[in-house]
């Protein structure tokens, strides 16, 4: 939300993937990393590039930047993938990084580095605080929406006009 008073999550849009009482684990889709592309990242781990386009990184969050993750669809699973509530998968193994440019990895993805995490009870509390909209899961707005426009779409779902927001309140 405008005024959240974190830079690091402006215009955020956050992939959930993992939430319980021991803490919670998203994948920041809204901002790619400029200067480095997916044929970089595999160069990184001597893979060659194969027959994957060289796509943008994303900016996962602000947790261990170095650490990779992939959000894919479901039509391919590797060593520690999780199923995220039957929309989409979490792969942070190389595997999936080998996979994708052999043509035999998953038919969409999304490639990130670092991620946004929160302890115990944590982000129940954050999202107690105006900072946060949250919406449903929606595949279209991960595959079918470009990065930009990721933020805005988000709202349009939830039948909020973007452009109407303020960071602050008028007093009377």
């Amino acid at each position: 939300m405008p005024g959240m008073g974190d830079p690091r999550f402006a215009h955020a849009v956050i992939a959930m993937c993992a939430h319980d009482e021991q803490g919670a684990i998203g994948i920041g889709l809204g901002a790619t990393i400029g200067g480095i592309g997916f044929h970089t990242l595999l160069e990184q781990f001597e893979i060659e590039p194969g027959i994957a386009p060289d796509a943008p990184v994303h900016f996962g969050g602000p947790v261990e930047m170095r650490r990779g993750f992939v959000v894919h669809s479901l039509d391919w699973s590797g060593q520690d993938t999780i199923d995220v509530a039957g929309r989409w998968a979490l792969s942070g193994t190389v595997d999936v990084l080998r996979a994708i440019a052999a043509g035999d990895g998953p038919r969409r993805w999304i490639v990130a580095l670092g991620y946004a995490g929160w302890s115990g009870g944590q982000l129940e509390g954050e999202l107690a605080t105006p900072g946060w909209l949250t919406v449903a899961g929606d595949t279209a707005l991960l595959w079918d929406t470009d990065v930009t426009d990721r933020w805005s779409r988000a709202y349009e779902a939830a039948g909020i006009d973007p452009r109407l927001l303020v960071a602050g309140s008028g007093t009377a």
